[in-house]
Parts: structure tokens; C-alpha cells; sequence
């Protein structure tokens, strides 16, 4: 668990998003309709403030995907003492925020290996289109969680790892996961919740129509999206 909050400087942010923007556009521009996505967080004792605000965002998931098909969203995370729950697939920002709500933060280590071994069984039975995994830092043997990364990139479902922080292990850690995983990495702070809603986003717009309507909706976006994918070739 993180104590290094440093802020992200916004050039930094703008960088990143278009770094994220730039990595997504690349993958395969197949997928349409309702899409299967796991949403990962980590529930641990320093996640609490960055959880209520996933709480508040939520919404941008399925608000981001109602005109390509939507999303079937899983919640999943991790908290307390190998402690670990996923939930039912629910198809409406309301279903979501409930269960959201009726999760509290508690003290633990990280289990992302546990989040990539769900996603890789649930990839197996019906394809999940992508996950997004949301956490601050990394306590687990780094080549388990590779290994089982580089399976969903052999089964096509990329790992979007979104970091909080500035924490140099949790970062080299989660750029690896992403890339053998064929998904992206992308820094935020806390302090900067616009990051984090534009992410999640781009992310629900890949899952649920691919890279093809990923550009489309970064056409229609903030200035700032707009501003960074004109400059991808």
C-alpha cells in the first residue's frame, strides 16, 4: 500500500492519455455489441478515497457505450485477508453503484494475481472484451502475474492497468502486465478525477465496439483527447 501520493503534473496526464489512446488504437478493430468487461479495483486500506471516487465515475462506463451496444460489467476486488469477491455481470449504472456501496476498504496485501487468474477462467468460459484493473501498488511475485497476463493476451483480453501514484515497482509491474496482456498502462492522481474518467471511458468504448470505435468517440471527446489523437499517425 502506497504512501507516495505525489501529484502528476498535467502535461504529464495529457501525455499519458495520449500514450493510452495511442497503445488502444493499435488493437484489433473487431467487436461490436455489448461487450463483457472486468472491473477490478483494489480494496485496501489506502484505497478508500480513490474507491469513492471509481464510485462516482462508474456511471461514465456505461454512459460512454449506450450508443455502440453497452457493456456487461463485472465488479471485482480484493481487500482484508485473502479476502477476494466478484460479482454478477450487471448491465446498469444503478446495479454497479449498489454493489459498489456496499463495499468498505480493509487493510491487506495485494492479490492482483488473483484478479488475472478470474479474468483469464471467466475469458475462458465466455469472452471478456477487456479489464480494467485500478491500484496504487504491487506485494506479489512479479513473473506469476506476467505469466498469467501473457494467457489473456493469447486469449485476446488486454489488461488496462490504471496507477495511482507514483510507486517505480507498482509501475514497471503494471506496464509489464499490459503489454504481454496486449492492453495499456496509464498513470493518474487522485487529485486529477477528470484523468481517471476519460480513461475508464476509452476503455468502455473499446470493449464495447473495438479500436474502430475508440476513434470515434476520442473525435467527440474532451479538447484534451481531441488535442492528442490528432497527432497519432
Amino acid at each position: 500500500m502506497s504512501t507516495n501520493d505525489k501529484p502528476l503534473s498535467t502535461r504529464s496526464d495529457k501525455q499519458s492519455i495520449d500514450q493510452f489512446i495511442h497503445q488502444v488504437r493499435k488493437m484489433p478493430k473487431t467487436g461490436s455489441g455489448q461487450g463483457r468487461l472486468v472491473f477490478a479495483l483494489d480494496a485496501t486500506a489506502s484505497r478508500e478515497a480513490t474507491w469513492d471516487q471509481a464510485c462516482d465515475l462508474q456511471s461514465e462506463l456505461f454512459l460512454a457505450t449506450r450508443d455502440i451496444g453497452g457493456l456487461a460489467i463485472q465488479l471485482c476486488y480484493y481487500r482484508g485477508f485473502q479476502e477476494f469477491k466478484s460479482t454478477v455481470f450487471v448491465s446498469e449504472t444503478g446495479q454497479l453503484l449498489k454493489l459498489m456501496n456496499g463495499v468498505s476498504c480493509l487493510g491487506g496485501r495485494t492479490q492482483i494475481s488473483r484478479v488475472l487468474a478470474h479474468a483469464l477462467k471467466e475469458t475462458r468460459g465466455q469472452p471478456v472484451k477487456a479489464v480494467v484493473f485500478i491500484g496504487d501498488c504491487c506485494e506479489e511475485p512479479v513473473d506469476e502475474l506476467c505469466h498469467t497476463a501473457g494467457e489473456l493476451g493469447m486469449l485476446r483480453t488486454p489488461v488496462f492497468m490504471f496507477h495511482e501514484g507514483s510507486d517505480a515497482h507498482a509501475r514497471a509491474v503494471f506496464q509489464q502486465v499490459s503489454k504481454l496482456s496486449g492492453g495499456a498502462y496509464a498513470p493518474f492522481d487522485r487529485n486529477s478525477p477528470q484523468v481517471l474518467k476519460e480513461l475508464m471511458a476509452a476503455v468502455a468504448v473499446y470493449a464495447s465496439g473495438g479500436a474502430r470505435a475508440l476513434e470515434n468517440h476520442a473525435s467527440k471527446s474532451s479538447q484534451a483527447v481531441k488535442r492528442l489523437t490528432q497527432q497519432i499517425k
